[in-house]
């Protein structure tokens, strides 16, 4: 199976929205990741929705959108109208998350769960036969440009083992670089949210760095 390779959208230039959609699908992005955070699960705020919404019915590949908000639940009808196709959410923000990724279901969307660096693999192996797709956090969520906290990959280890049981893609976010993609790959993760440390700001065309990382 291919690396899926999830640019991080809220790193783009948006002064050149609709040119930075058009060179990342041409270069061979997988899946645009969008972040969504309201200051209080996380201490930032993250895109807009008009941003959001733009993306996601422009795009040409699929679009998934990262809830970094307390009490997902609220919202999953208004962003899987958008035409958002994989929506995550993170159990520790939700009161009832088996409820909340039915209703993700239910919305004609694929259900995610993200987890924090300190959440373990046994506190979200229940919700895993309702999920299709696994974030890791390998950063604490919601900023750019942080260090990649290296206990997260005993969890990542445990999770890779857990796939084929359960039946999901497990994928990271948070400093991803070229080196830890090439280290990750062997050993189950499937994808990678691409930000600052491997795909935005480097002075190169999208297509020679997203086709350097595919080869890894």
């Amino acid at each position: 199976m291919k690396k899926l390779l999830c640019p991080s959208m809220m790193c783009a230039d948006f002064g050149c929205l609709r040119e930075e959609v058009a060179r990342l699908e041409e270069g061979g992005a997988d899946i645009f990741h969008l972040d969504v955070m309201d200051g209080c699960f996380v201490p930032n705020f993250g895109m807009g929705l008009q941003d959001i919404e733009w993306i996601a019915r422009a795009a040409k590949i699929p679009c998934d959108v990262h809830l970094m908000i307390a009490d997902p639940g609220k919202y999953v009808e208004t962003f899987a109208a958008m035409g958002v196709k994989i929506i995550y959410i993170h159990p520790e923000a939700d009161l009832h998350p088996p409820r909340t990724l039915q209703k993700i279901a239910d919305a004609g969307a694929v259900p995610g769960i993200a987890i924090n660096p300190g959440t373990t693999a046994e506190q979200v192996e229940p919700l895993l036969n309702l999920a299709d797709y696994v974030l890791v956090m390998t950063v604490n969520p919601g900023f750019a440009r942080q260090a990649y906290l290296n206990f997260v990959d005993e969890k990542l280890e445990k999770l890779s083992a857990w796939k084929k049981r359960y039946g999901f893609q497990l994928l990271i976010d948070g400093a991803c670089s070229s080196e830890r993609i090439a280290t990750l790959a062997p050993r189950g993760v499937d994808g990678f949210v691409l930000g600052t440390s491997a795909l935005f700001g480097k002075g190169r065309p999208y297509k020679d760095i997203l086709t350097d990382l595919r080869n890894l």
